[in-house]
């Protein structure tokens, strides 16, 4: 019989393995976030017994860090670039089209659960402002509110 890794397993095994690191905490909590793609509020009791720290401090820490999630993510994550380069490149307007078109804000996920919104500070790619990545791999330069839209109408939006 072979044996899944339930959340809560891999919640344990992350803390286990970390926990003796200097400044564990940071590492824990990406190491949750990279393997359930959030941090599940049921982690928090354990990471702060885990740490010897209160569950307020947990908290505090996650809540900090706009990085952080306490929610699942959608199938899609969108990061749209609000460096100066894509902000002078007209990434405000951009970033008011693809709000409007998803109906969500930054660190929202759209009802369906197809996407998620998320601020990135630079992709790298100012030459092409403005830019945006769609999940961990594709990043897209100059891009227009038509461009958006044709991305996410290829993804089945």
């Amino acid at each position: 019989m072979t044996q899944t890794n339930t959340p809560s397993k891999v919640i344990e095994n992350i803390i286990t393995a970390l926990k003796n690191q200097p400044g564990a905490l940071l590492p824990i909590l990406h190491g949750i976030q990279d393997e359930l793609g959030f941090i599940p509020s049921t982690a928090v009791p354990d990471i702060a017994k885990g740490l010897n720290l209160s569950r307020a401090e947990i908290h505090g820490v996650i809540s900090f860090y706009h990085y952080f999630r306490d929610t699942p993510p959608g199938k899609h994550t969108i990061h749209i670039c609000r460096a100066e380069s894509c902000q002078a490149m007209g990434g405000k307007a951009l970033e008011s089209h693809v709000k409007a078109k998803l109906g969500i804000d930054y660190h929202e996920t759209t009802g369906d659960g197809k996407f998620s919104l998320e601020p990135v500070y630079c992709l790298g790619n100012c030459a092409c402002s403005p830019a945006l990545q769609l999940d961990k791999e594709d990043v897209y330069g100059r891009v227009t509110p038509e461009l958006f839209d044709a991305i996410i109408n290829e993804l089945g939006a």
